[in-house]
């Protein structure tokens, strides 16, 4: 564990002028609260926050952050008060530990609507100070760092996590070197032998060609003396989960990828990076469609460099990125930089952005508490995107995530430009709204009044921004129709408990469900944003619990191994009656098949993965889902008829969904959850024989076909 004394000296090397003595104390009173307690592998707790303070001291960062630090786990485990933290540290470091906290309580791995729910509340507390998630994710870095002392399970939930979530976090932050590392650490945990298969493979090729990144660089160096320029030289070889994405991304074998060094050039001046650029170029042939610059046109975390991609030795692309010292620091601390320190002063980086206006951009567009799922899409996109800067008539610079169209274009100048959207012209020619823009082009939105959003906009937009606006359009002209469904299927799952959806259960269903009013809920439910189960449990939760005589859906499949855990396959949503077979999956358990699934194909040269399984004898409750096609007459009142004659079946819907709308017929897919395969099948019987029913089919998604009733 390192001392107080070696924490102290890592700090007083970009801090002459820190305090010392404040630092000391904070590290005591963790000590001292974490006194007894131990880490996994047997090493004393403390010793986890004195890492997470280390690696804070790489990016330089001020002493509340470091105290945060030391402390950041002292309100959560130990005796420690918020209060007594705030007293001995001050309320600045007693907010951002318990910032920490409330972070380290989210559970942002459960299922999706949490997930968003969570998502909202991280960048919430990020806005209110981001050195709270900057702490959270030196935390990460050490936990991952250090996982194996955890159990297998615990291994991979927390790697799961760390790819989705904190990784790509890091990397728009701009800290680019700890998403790499997070990355390639939940890597090892989550596919070993495909991180094991890349390393051999680079020391065999090392073994063929020799030391190609000392040569490449020595070639480099010699290129900028020649051109008079003063810079400094570094190569790598790039992370194996970076070139295990290349791999699945391009579906080429190690063999055949090409851009596995990166090359880093630091100059002393901005117009030194272009000179250097020019060297290059001249040297080596420039790969197309492989040039960014983002020196003129920096991502909004303030990143800035020029990268470029040129043909090597033997033909090997190599990857280069040229920046100046200053940017440099940026590129390595990210939006961290604003807090940096050099030689006791805060730094005067002109590259570093302002934190507060960096999470602005990203929460701007959500004015709800509705808009979870909303929210957590875009911050998906944002996060997981490139992007492409476009031009206004007036030559103001739009930035947008790559692959963006004019519809994204139009609604990041103004929802209302959005919304009235009829076309385009991308640099003075017409073109459709699907077209995807390209840097440096000029885009003028053409709009009519009397214009609103189609549901095909959905399709071609990409932003988190023209998306949410698009569908709070579509919800308000839908709603009537979508309440109107929701009476119905309310209605259906009320009497399918013996129960009326009267207007008062509905009210105490939206007050529990945390919506404004009845008329909401109906709307989310007749848009599939809730499911009738889901409303009725709101009100009666005893009556859609679980028969007590039923067998519990945990074991539901014989033929698993103890501790074993089973998720059915979504393809074919086998029912219990069905033959099954079980296919494993390293770190998910096994997924349950029908046996005459077709997706079974892509595992027939892999028999050491399947599993004999079959349902346990006895009533099953009915929770397992499966999907009905159905094509009826477009007449009033056969909806409500269908939802009631499911109803009566003792069948709850789960979801309902229309895919084909005509005059006289309408199809769609409803999903059922059923006991299992007979109910499944006097269900279509009986749906069968109505008259209005033109056509029932069970879908299967790989199949497409059907199973005919009866």
């Amino acid at each position: 564990m390192i001392s107080a004394e070696d924490l102290i000296a890592l700090v007083r090397n970009y801090n002459p002028k820190t305090n010392a003595e404040r630092i000391e104390r904070a590290y005591e009173f963790g000590l001292q609260m974490h006194e007894g307690q131990f880490r996994h592998s047997g090493e004393p707790y403390f010793s986890h926050p004195v890492a997470v303070a280390a690696i804070l001291t790489e990016q330089r960062l001020d002493d509340a952050t470091i105290i945060t630090a030391l402390l950041h786990d002292t309100i959560e485990d130990t005796k420690a008060s918020y209060g007594k933290v705030s007293e001995l540290f001050g309320d600045e470091v007693a907010k951002l530990v318990d910032g920490v906290t409330k972070l380290t309580n989210l559970q942002l791995s459960s299922r999706e609507t949490k997930q968003a729910e969570n998502f909202r509340k991280l960048f919430m507390a990020m806005s209110k100070d981001l050195r709270v998630i900057l702490v959270k994710l030196a935390d990460r870095l050490h936990n991952m760092r250090t996982i194996k002392a955890m159990r297998p399970e615990k291994q991979v939930q927390k790697a799961r996590e760390t790819m989705d979530i904190y990784a790509p976090l890091a990397g728009r932050m701009g800290m680019q070197w700890m998403r790499e590392e997070l990355e390639d650490l939940a890597f090892r945990v989550l596919n070993p032998e495909g991180r094991q298969s890349i390393i051999r493979r680079f020391i065999t090729l090392q073994r063929e060609t020799g030391d190609v990144i000392h040569r490449i660089t020595g070639d480099m160096r010699h290129e900028l003396e020649k051109a008079g320029i003063e810079a400094e030289v570094f190569g790598r070889a790039k992370k194996p989960y970076s070139i295990w994405r290349k791999m699945q991304e391009k579906d080429q074998g190690f063999s055949r990828l090409s851009d596995i060094y990166g090359f880093r050039i630091i100059t002393g001046s901005e117009e030194d990076c272009y000179r250097t650029l020019g060297a290059i170029h001249q040297r080596w042939r420039a790969v197309p469609g492989r040039f960014k610059d983002y020196i003129s046109q920096p991502k909004s975390n303030g990143y800035r460099s020029i990268h470029t991609t040129v043909s090597g030795r033997d033909g090997k692309r190599v990857e280069v990125q040229i920046r100046t010292r200053q940017m440099h620091d940026v590129a390595e601390t990210g939006v961290a930089a604003h807090w940096s320190y050099r030689d006791g002063v805060r730094s005067e980086n002109p590259f570093a952005v302002d934190p507060a206006k960096w999470i602005a951009n990203l929460t701007e567009q959500f004015d709800s508490e509705d808009d979870h799922e909303d929210f957590l899409e875009a911050v998906k996109l944002e996060m997981y995107s490139d992007q492409v800067f476009c031009f206004t008539p007036k030559g103001d610079v739009v930035k947008l995530p790559r692959g963006a169209t004019p519809i994204d274009f139009a609604y990041a100048i103004h929802t209302r430009i959005g919304h009235a959207c009829v076309g385009a012209k991308v640099d003075g020619i017409r073109v459709p709204l699907w077209t995807r823009l390209k840097n440096g082009q000029s885009v003028d939105i053409i709009t009519a009044d009397g214009q609103s959003p189609q549901v095909t906009w959905l399709e071609i937009a990409v932003t988190g921004k023209a998306r949410t606006s698009i569908r709070r359009a579509l919800r308000e002209v839908d709603r009537e129709r979508f309440i109107k469904l929701g009476k119905e299927l309310a209605r259906a799952g009320f009497e399918n408990v013996g129960r009326k959806a009267t207007d008062k259960a509905l009210d105490t269903a939206a007050k529990h469900l945390r919506l404004k009013d009845r008329h909401e809920l109906l709307a989310r439910l007749g848009s599939a944003e809730l499911t009738a189960h889901e409303v009725v449990e709101a009100v009666y939760p005893e009556l859609t619990k679980d028969d007590g005589d039923a067998i519990s859906p945990r074991r539901a499949v014989i033929g698993l191994e103890p501790g074993q855990k089973f998720d059915r396959a979504p393809c074919c949503q086998p029912l219990p009656g069905e033959r099954i077979v079980g296919i494993t999956y390293r770190g998910r358990g096994v997924e349950v098949h029908a046996i005459d699934c077709d997706r079974l194909t892509e595992f027939e040269d892999e028999p050491e993965r399947w599993v004999d399984l079959h349902w346990h004898a006895g009533t099953h409750p009915a929770v397992y889902g499966a999907t009905l096609d159905l094509t009826i007459g477009n007449d009033a009142g056969v909806l409500g008829r269908i939802c009631t004659l499911i109803g009566e079946k003792k069948a709850n819907i789960s979801n309902l969904e229309f895919v084909d709308r005509k005059p006289d017929f309408y199809r769609l897919m409803i999903n059922v959850e059923l006991r299992d395969l007979e109910q499944l099948h006097s269900l279509m019987l009986m749906l069968e024989a109505e008259s209005d029913v033109a056509a029932v089919e069970r879908y299967r998604e790989s199949k497409k076909t059907a199973v005919a009733a009866g």
